[in-house]
């Protein structure tokens, strides 16, 4: 039977690449529901090629316009954030690919979860914000979490068949992005265009900025650790400039399995959305001969201080990761604006993280009102600091 797929955030860079996968594969997809924030565009593009059951577009001045253009189409038309958690109870959704950007993507995977429907996970700041709280209802669900992004992809891969063998350590691999090598007085006038230049690949605005402050790299981490249940100092960082190694598990023995490929989000979508079958794909092959040295470096976690705050952060535990994360948000937004340096992304985030109120065990309110609380402390930190 064919697996059923709503994919949440589909008009942004990891639903467009799903959906090429799905249109690789009719034979063992079909699109169920598809969900855009404000691009009514292209959600209705895609509504028109992929003939979804229901559309989303959270942007409710929008709703008319996208209602209109797919009146002639058997898709029916929902509006507003809060409709994507009522669709997670369609019994015709198999899978949910949660692609949404930020915190916005916790509470429909929390509703996909509590609905049963198996996660493809690319949203992770869920597990950042939320991990406890996100794995618990999965065990309790029975819903398989299964990574999309390429480290964990890779660590998942590595793990087929050794599940009941002991992991010594992962390490995640970092391309370094765009300012590898850099020192602090040249990344001080760093602009939002040269930030968004990655090296190897191709992704949104937002997690290109976060992969140039490694800032990526730490929610990897605290993503890694809910995923694979792991300690923190389990869990290790180095850079691989050729982005060629995706990740690394290393077992009590001292033998180490690598997952390689050349850099393409494609595989570990459909390596996610298929499991745990592999389908055929034409994706490039990847010719040793043409990489002749794969070479390997440490994290520079002083330059590139938002590496080592995340590692604090995840070290904390508690609402700190979602500190993290809403601090994270707010300074990459205002970064983009050019009401922020790129230096000072790291420095305003430290620093909200010293002010907001620490809470060991938060529930799920207590998580909204620290994402809330952080976002409110950085936007008036930023309002008083361009006055």
């Amino acid at each position: 039977m064919k697996r059923r797929i709503a994919i949440l955030g589909s008009t942004g860079s990891i639903g467009t690449q799903a959906l090429e996968v799905i249109a690789a594969h009719p034979e063992a997809f079909e699109t169920e529901v598809l969900t855009a924030n404000s691009n009514a565009d292209l959600l209705i593009q895609q509504a028109l090629i992929y003939k979804p059951n229901a559309v989303v577009i959270c942007d409710e001045t929008k709703y008319l316009f996208v209602k209109e253009s797919l009146s002639k189409e058997p898709v029916k038309v929902y509006a507003g954030y809060e409709a994507i958690s009522q669709l997670m109870e369609m019994d015709t959704i198999d899978m949910v690919l949660t692609a949404m950007v930020g915190f916005s993507g916790l509470e429909p995977t929390l509703a996909a979860i509590r609905n049963k429907k198996h996660i493809a996970l690319a949203n992770k700041e869920t597990l950042v914000v939320a991990g406890d709280l996100v794995t618990k209802m999965a065990r309790e669900n029975n819903v398989q979490l299964l990574p999309v992004d390429s480290e964990h992809s890779a660590i998942f891969q590595c793990l087929f068949g050794e599940q009941h063998n002991p992991i010594e350590k992962i390490v995640l691999t970092a391309s370094g992005g765009p300012f590898r090598g850099r020192s602090k007085n040249e990344l001080s006038a760093i602009t939002k265009e040269q930030a968004l230049k990655h090296p190897n690949w191709t992704m949104g605005a937002k997690i290109t900025i976060d992969s140039a402050t490694l800032m990526n790299k730490g929610l990897e981490m605290i993503e890694a650790k809910w995923l694979f249940d792991l300690n923190p100092e389990q869990i290790d960082v180095i850079v691989h400039p050729q982005s060629i190694i995706h990740s690394i598990v290393q077992f009590i023995d001292g033998s180490m399995k690598a997952q390689m490929g050349l850099p393409d989000m494609k595989l570990p979508i459909q390596v996610a959305l298929a499991h745990p079958y592999r389908l055929y794909s034409d994706f490039p092959r990847f010719d040793f001969l043409k990489y002749p040295s794969l070479t390997f470096e440490p994290a520079d976690e002083k330059t590139f201080r938002c590496l080592a705050l995340a590692r604090e952060a995840m070290k904390k535990g508690g609402n700190m990761p979602c500190i993290l994360n809403a601090a994270n948000e707010i300074a990459v937004a205002s970064f983009l604006k050019n009401e922020l340096r790129f230096l000072e992304i790291a420095d305003l985030i430290e620093h909200c993280m010293q002010e907001i109120q620490f809470i060991d065990e938060p529930t799920l309110d207590e998580y909204r009102s620290t994402d809330y609380q952080s976002r409110e402390w950085m936007i008036d930190n930023l309002r008083v600091k361009n006055s």
